[in-house]
């Protein structure tokens, strides 16, 4: 694997930050705004290209910056159109992305981390430990470096990791996406996760007006901690709790990820206690069909349980929705991809 260069990245810096780095370097305060347009809407890859800067100022920058760019070092494709992208980090480890075309959408899930510290027992990202925050940049790279790029319609934060943990690089990878200096994209094209870090989400819904899910998977206190040890610090009562305070009628929605897992939260007391927590709410459920992930007891439901819940849960005034299963030929599970690169990196081609 190539090192790559220790200089930092402009990529990956808000319109905010480039003004940082031209006034650190004497530039006019508009070389940022020329910056940003090198870099976010002219996709270049090399400072030499900013050819309305003078060549003192690509010098200048050129001593202390690189552009940034990591081309993925692995695809698998599945049957059904669904793409896994391995990326290596800039600190040498492994994250992924998936990309998944469905009629007239296109969506691309993204990591915000390289591993993950909050341990949930379904999850094989959290079986590799926490590794590194992603930049903005890295995190932004997945978006372009795919060659999908320009068929994305949406994008979700629920790749590897916790992406209220790293909330200031994610926020800032936000404010990139969505400004008229970076891609000019919609907020209501992009969903952030969380398993729910009330402060960092607070922060997140005053910061942003992207969609937020929250990951969810069982209304009883007991049940979840042994699920998410977030539990033991942000109890789920208190997330919806904090969550009703917000206007979630209008541009932004709130849904809630639900794992259906066998004989343990897909039972009619589930749907009684799902719907006395969440009354008052406007949000959506979305199921998810668990596929079994190594090191894990737990189980999915069977299509009939799925179906069922569901069918209880509209009856009841939620709207739910069960989440298509797709690329279960690729390593489509979070982590299981970039698992391998860490196990196996003398296979990886990069």
């Amino acid at each position: 694997m190539t090192t790559p260069s220790i200089k930092p990245w402009l990529y990956g810096k808000t319109l905010g930050e480039l003004k940082e780095v031209a006034a650190s370097l004497a530039l006019p305060s508009f070389a940022a705004k020329q910056m940003a347009d090198w870099l976010y809407k002219k996709h270049a890859t090399d400072i030499d290209q900013f050819t309305n800067l003078s060549v003192k100022a690509r010098e200048a920058l050129k001593e202390h910056y690189q552009v940034g760019f990591i081309s993925s070092s692995n695809v698998q494709t599945s049957v059904d159109g669904t793409k896994k992208y391995l990326f290596p980090t800039v600190g040498g480890k492994f994250i992924e992305s998936a990309y998944i075309p469905d009629k007239d959408r296109a969506t691309l899930c993204v990591s915000s981390q390289s591993g993950c510290k909050m341990g949930c027992l379904f999850c094989m990202t959290a079986k590799q430990g926490f590794q590194s925050q992603l930049s903005a940049g890295e995190i932004l790279n997945q978006v372009r470096a795919i060659p999908e790029f320009d068929k994305l319609t949406n994008l979700v934060y629920m790749g590897m990791g916790e992406p209220l943990d790293n909330l200031a690089n994610v926020l800032a990878s936000l404010d990139i996406l969505t400004s008229d200096y970076g891609y000019g994209w919609s907020p209501s094209r992009i969903t952030v996760s969380t398993i729910g870090v009330i402060p960092a989400m607070k922060e997140f819904l005053t910061k942003s007006k992207c969609h937020l899910a929250v990951s969810l998977h069982t209304p009883f206190d007991e049940e979840r901690r042994k699920l998410m040890p977030i539990q033991n610090v942000y109890k789920i009562k208190d997330v919806v709790e904090e969550l009703k305070r917000w206007d979630f009628t209008k541009q932004r929605r709130v849904s809630f990820e639900y794992i259906m897992f066998k004989e343990l939260n897909d039972t009619a007391v589930h749907v009684k206690e799902l719907v006395k927590l969440l009354n008052g709410l406007k949000c959506r459920i979305n199921l998810i069909r668990f596929h079994p992930i190594p090191g894990t007891p737990l189980l999915g439901s069977d299509e009939n349980a799925v179906q069922s819940f569901k069918q209880a849960l509209n009856d009841k005034g939620i709207v739910t929705t069960v989440r298509a299963s797709r690329g279960q030929d690729i390593y489509a599970a979070c982590g299981l991809l970039s698992t391998k690169g860490l196990n196996k990196p003398e296979e990886q081609d990069f």
